[in-house]
């Protein structure tokens, strides 16, 4: 009879075992075009903010880097993930300091805890726009407890604050482990991919979705480049 640790016990050894022959995805995301310039954010009605920001905050809809990088983009495994439904016991964070969200872009798994804290000292209002998740809003005065949430449902939701209408943030929700958010010069990885087929997928809240079908052998690493086109509005 097999018994529940027997079974932990092979489940573990055949995921160290792919992972002796795992592959890397890397590559950078990149635009085309002339984005739009961001726009500086007036935080004179909210002082205690203003004054945590030696420069001027600007939007962060849009973030570019050397070499035409394009910053903040959610590039994951959208297809062929290997552990999809391992939930990581680890929670993220998402932190607001300075009347703005930190990070702007989130990535978590689905059911993954999310604690939201308050750093301020001024109160916030999270109000996650979610569609398919459910919908919340709440109050958070300053020195009060992390808010903690879940997400049961894949989802790209926009999170705003109801009392400071320039803060504006994402929770990249997602059925996977298998994810990087581009960085400074639009680089990205994505380790420990066993040998096979999958479907790679690149988000960025203003210019859409790009994929891209990929095969990983044995100890491969793949380049895999993504390009978008800027919007100037």
């Amino acid at each position: 009879m097999r018994t529940k640790s027997m079974l932990v016990g092979v489940s573990t050894l055949l995921m160290s075992s792919s992972l002796m022959f795992a592959g890397t995805v890397s590559g950078k995301v990149t635009f085309t075009g002339t984005p739009a310039k961001p726009k500086t954010i007036d935080m004179s009605k909210e002082p205690s903010c203003a004054k945590q920001h030696a420069t001027p905050l600007t939007t962060e809809s849009v973030v570019t880097g050397p070499n035409n990088g394009l910053e903040n983009v959610v590039v994951y495994v959208s297809s062929g993930a290997p552990d999809d439904g391992q939930v990581p016991a680890q929670a993220v964070t998402y932190e607001q300091k300075g009347c703005q969200y930190l990070p702007h872009v989130l990535p978590m798994h689905v059911n993954q805890e999310l604690k939201i804290t308050n750093e301020d000292q001024t109160s916030h209002n999270i109000h996650p726009l979610a569609k398919v998740n459910h919908e919340w809003n709440k109050s958070q005065p300053p020195g009060t407890p992390a808010i903690s949430e879940k997400y049961e449902k894949a989802e790209f939701i926009s999170v705003k604050c109801n009392v400071h209408p320039w803060m504006h943030g994402v929770f990249a929700v997602m059925n996977t482990n298998h994810y990087d958010l581009s960085k400074g010069g639009g680089a990205f990885k994505l380790p420990n991919l066993p040998p096979g087929k999958y479907t790679i997928t690149a988000w960025h809240e203003d210019y859409g979705t790009q994929t891209a079908d990929i095969t990983i052998t044995s100890n491969e690493t793949k380049d895999v480049n993504f390009t978008f086109k800027a919007k100037a509005y």
